[in-house]
């Protein structure tokens, strides 16, 4: 049955741990956006303080990105989460310390937020190396299916519902404590997953090779197979441009669509942005529920380039309604497409680089983000928004025809099926361009 398909992953004692953890963790996040943009204001600032102290969360994150992929790529995955949770909970813990004690300052918050930043870093490719290595490749795109589920309504939702009463009934003090609480259950959790070394020789001579490599060496390896791997490399392409096309008219110009054409406040803009997240929680809770498509590229990115259709026409809606509807759809489509994306990395790109090329993803999207949303506010002042956003709804979808057939995605696929069901590890995948196989059932031990 598909809800028992999406369950799936629970079977494993190492998944369980790990997600467990991982769930606190994502709220504590959540809490932690609603908790640092208080308390920047009790103690006195404006604006420009909590702008600083957001942007150094997203330097410490976009700065160490790389190298947190391929340190992911040479340490124990174990380890690593666990180290950076530890991290978080210092962190945490000290801001709480101080702010309860009334010797928190503003440059407290902001350095803490750069710790925080740098510990995601290494945590996002880390995660996405290990997942491999504790679930069998038919489980895990339900795996990441739940992950899409979990983190718009943990960290999205709950998390700063819950310290938004914190902050309403107590004092900002009390939600940082709440968050520094979660890191502690997290850390602790993450301690009660198996010390197992990576199983087969193979798997560590690698790692003992890569000890000897410098840094630019495994930065420049990881670059080289995504360049000369076409599906990856035109998917990272399609990325980039959308992140660049897409998330400034959203993030930035909506609330003026919502100002100028519904006749809506804030609050109506919040309640868009959540019915986008319900839109990609439900999607990625249903593509968990099913095998990974036979035509998976070619899914993946329809669902990518057709959900980006709607949005070309946000500029000239007057109805909240199909506005949400846009949203929700945009929301959906991005579900489907990203849970498919991660599963792909885990069953496609060799161990070895697996954490070196999540972190060229996330670098792609991220260190784009900041850009898309500075260009469109003086976007704005000399074009009409409905200009604006036709353009952005019609170029991405665009992107993703020439993505499929530059990189042939469609004979891609056929040339490399990814069975989907209970006795994939009985079956044999063909290689991959760079002559490495799939990862077998011997190197899913957690390093």
């Amino acid at each position: 049955m598909p809800a028992l398909r999406a369950l799936r992953p629970f079977a494993h004692r190492e998944y369980r741990v790990l997600i467990t953890a991982l769930a606190i963790s994502i709220f504590g996040s959540g809490m932690w956006a609603v908790a640092m943009v208080y308390e920047v204001i009790h103690l006195g600032g404006g604006p420009l303080e909590l702008s600083v102290v957001a942007a150094a969360g997203s330097v410490g994150l976009v700065t160490f990105l790389l190298v947190g992929g391929i340190a992911a790529d040479r340490v124990p995955q174990r380890l690593l989460i666990i180290a950076v949770e530890g991290a978080n909970l210092a962190v945490v813990a000290t801001v709480s310390g101080l702010a309860m004690a009334g010797l928190l300052e503003l440059w407290h918050l902001a350095l803490g937020a750069f710790v925080l930043g740098v510990g995601a870093a290494f945590f996002f490719p880390a995660y996405s190396a290990i997942l491999p290595r504790i679930l069998p490749p038919e489980d895990l795109l339900a795996a990441n299916g739940l992950e899409g589920t979990m983190r718009p309504l943990l960290q999205q939702a709950a998390g700063p519902a819950v310290a938004g009463i914190l902050v309403a009934a107590l004092s900002p003090a009390y939600a940082v404590t709440g968050v520094a609480a979660c890191h502690l259950l997290a850390f602790a959790i993450l301690n009660l997953l198996h010390r197992q070394p990576a199983a087969g020789a193979e798997v560590q001579d690698g790692q003992s090779q890569r000890a000897k490599t410098s840094l630019r060496h495994d930065l420049r390896e990881g670059v080289s197979y995504t360049v000369r791997t076409p599906w990856l490399l035109w998917t990272l392409l399609w990325a980039c441009i959308s992140v660049l096309f897409l998330i400034g008219p959203i993030e930035v110009l909506v609330p003026f669509v919502v100002r100028d054409q519904l006749g809506g406040d804030a609050r109506m803009f919040g309640f868009l942005l959540a019915i986008m997240g319900v839109g990609g929680a439900a999607a990625s809770l249903a593509t968990a529920s099913f095998p990974l498509p036979r035509r998976y590229l070619t899914v993946m990115m329809v669902s990518w380039g057709a959900g980006s259709l709607p949005i070309a026409a946000v500029g000239i809606m007057d109805s909240f309604w199909a506005v949400a509807a846009a949203l929700f759809i945009f929301g959906a489509t991005g579900g489907v497409g990203m849970v498919i994306w991660g599963t792909l990395l885990q069953r496609r790109v060799p161990p070895h680089l697996l954490g070196r090329v999540s972190s060229l993803d996330f670098f792609v999207s991220l260190a784009l983000m900041p850009v898309s949303m500075a260009l469109a506010g003086p976007a704005a002042e000399a074009l009409p928004l409905w200009l604006i956003f036709l353009v952005a709804g019609t170029v991405c979808p665009v992107m993703a025809v020439v993505a499929m057939v530059v990189a042939r995605m469609p004979a891609d696929e056929l040339a490399h099926p990814l069975a989907d069901s209970d006795d994939f590890a009985e079956a044999t995948a063909p290689a991959e361009s760079s002559g490495s196989g799939q990862p077998g059932p011997e190197q899913r031990g957690v390093t």
